[in-house]
């Protein structure tokens, strides 16, 4: 393949732009921020799963209580029904008086048992509360870190898209006039060798792969013509010839 020399050295202008670009976008997805961010919305999808669980935790006590209460209720009012009956004088029989005395003390150890339940499942109901309201505070502190830092980060974003932009301006006219073929070679090298297509030949050094070119080679390419598209034998790069070569 054949170029002029200046559509070489062109090409290396062009490079030189596509990695900045390269590095920018690199960097737009490894900002400490995006990985701070990653790390939170993990925590926080397991504090919403915690959370859930609290939540049950409470609304099945919830449920609970609300059966202890009317457990002791009902019985309270059994107990409150036969002392009316005994203070009324409803109950004649001294048999009958002395049987409903043994069952108002069953219903009190009954009562004092049932609230005794009632008493331990509202304090489990205290805690499991208690456990809920700190995960609910760390959710909400949680989102409070995520939108600070997806502020902070949006803002990088933004500054970063717009060095971009900048350097998408700046790469059309420097791609005018090159040769399609020459272009289409660099762009499917870029591809294939992690963004650098083309690099300078300096120092005897290729500029792609930083290997020293051997004598021989260097040879080979001080007797190429200069419109000649010369390629790393190492690493099959475009190399463009420069002043400081070495030739």
């Amino acid at each position: 393949m054949k170029a002029d020399p200046s559509a070489q050295q062109q090409l290396l202008a062009v490079q030189e732009l596509d990695a900045r670009a390269d590095q920018l976008r690199h960097q737009r997805t490894t900002l400490p921020e995006n990985i701070r961010l990653t790390e939170l919305e993990t925590g926080r999808g397991d504090l919403d799963d915690r959370l859930r669980d609290a939540r049950i935790v409470v609304d099945d006590l919830t449920v609970e209580q609300k059966k202890a209460d009317a457990d002791v209720e009902q019985v309270k009012v059994r107990r409150t029904r036969d002392r009316d009956r005994m203070d009324q004088g409803l109950i004649s029989s001294h048999k009958d008086l002395e049987r409903m005395q043994h069952e108002l003390e069953s219903l009190e150890r009954r009562i004092n048992s049932l609230e005794d339940a009632e008493l331990e499942i509202m304090e489990q109901l205290e805690e499991a509360q208690r456990a809920a309201d700190s995960l609910t505070t760390q959710v909400q502190q949680t989102d409070d870190q995520i939108a600070e830092l997806a502020g902070i980060r949006d803002a990088r974003w933004a500054e970063i898209d717009g060095t971009l932009a900048e350097i998408e301006a700046a790469r059309r006219p420097a791609v005018e006039g090159l040769p399609e073929d020459l272009l289409a070679l660099y762009e499917r090298i870029r591809a294939q060798k992690g963004g650098v297509g083309a690099a300078p030949l300096r120092a005897r050094q290729c500029g792609g792969c930083h290997m020293t070119i051997d004598a021989a080679e260097l040879s080979a390419i001080r007797a190429t013509a200069a419109d000649v598209v010369v390629r790393c034998e190492e690493c099959q790069r475009i190399l463009v010839r420069t002043p400081e070569s070495g030739l």
